[in-house]
């Protein structure tokens, strides 16, 4: 990244200053290569007649290539339950963990993959709109919408044992986790990494291709090092880098709907989970009567 100050009337300019949010670029040009995409704060303290003035502006750093298009095959199918409002969706040790949203419908559920069957269901509270899960070291770990809370569940017996609070978030969507971290989308651009002893939100990447940012970022998976995630109202899944926040790939799965008994921008894609003892990538969606084990084919 190549950096210049030119001063309007031409005057003299003995020094600048270059600051790319508040850190201070000694070397120019700039590698950029390896720093977190989306916005960033640029901030240039020029020297002159004995002066200095200070000037800031915005930048956005975006990814250095496009993104792979993937389609997909069928593998197989499975019944689900087409009431299920689904927001999160996990696979994990045969069984199926789903959380299902509205208000005065939202669920954690245990379902058997095979016939759809709601093995075990917990009714959520009528004032708060459940959201993405996941599962780690024997929890489960539940968002909710709008409240800035999370549920943590026993894992063996589904009952609430802890909350916690988003600290910078105002929403909560999607729910995945790495070995060390929980992974949190808020709906927009940004994915959270949330402490692993208190789940406060630590740090967040923001996911670009090379045009522009990704927002209303929903359901997330963490499949063979990167983040997969939906977009709301939309039929397709981003292959995420989690370092960067480069969208590395985009998988169109638009037939899908049609083929689980749905149509509209409501009631789409909005369920991944993988299996990673087999390689089994599972999608769904908000009232979808199928279940899908798919894979994705590079276009």
């Amino acid at each position: 990244m190549s950096l210049e100050v030119v001063e309007k009337n031409q005057n003299k300019i003995d020094s600048v200053q270059y600051f790319l949010n508040g850190q201070e670029l000694k070397d120019l040009p700039a590698d950029i290569s390896q720093m977190k995409l989306g916005k960033q704060a640029l901030t240039a303290t020029v020297y002159f007649d004995g002066e200095k003035k200070i000037l800031t502006n915005t930048v956005y750093f975006m990814a250095a290539h496009p993104p792979l298009i993937y389609n997909y095959e069928i593998v197989k199918e499975f019944p689900h339950d087409q009431l299920a409002f689904t927001q999160g969706f996990e696979y994990h040790d045969g069984y199926i963990y789903e959380s299902t949203g509205q208000y005065g419908q939202s669920s954690l559920r245990k379902v058997e993959l095979e016939t759809g069957k709601v093995l075990e269901k917990v009714i959520v509270d009528k004032q708060y709109f459940a959201e993405g899960l996941t599962i780690k070291n024997d929890k489960i770990y539940q968002l909710t919408w709008q409240k800035g809370i999370g549920f943590v569940y026993d894992l063996a017996t589904l009952k609430v044992i802890d909350t916690f609070k988003y600290n910078q978030s105002k929403e909560g969507w999607g729910l995945t986790h790495n070995n060390d971290q929980l992974i949190k989308s808020d709906g927009t651009e940004r994915i959270w990494f949330l402490d692993s002893n208190d789940l406060s939100e630590k740090s967040f990447i923001e996911a670009y291709t090379d045009q522009r940012k990704a927002e209303k970022l929903n359901e997330l998976e963490f499949v063979k090092g990167k983040i997969y995630a939906n977009i709301w109202q939309q039929n397709s899944i981003l292959i995420i880098d989690p370092e960067k926040g480069a969208i590395e790939g985009i998988a169109n799965l638009k037939g899908l709907q049609n083929e689980a008994g749905q149509q509209g921008d409501d009631n789409v894609l909005n369920g991944i989970a993988y299996d990673e003892a087999n390689d089994r990538l599972f999608v769904t969606g908000k009232k979808w009567n199928k279940v899908f084990e798919i894979k994705l084919v590079k276009k």
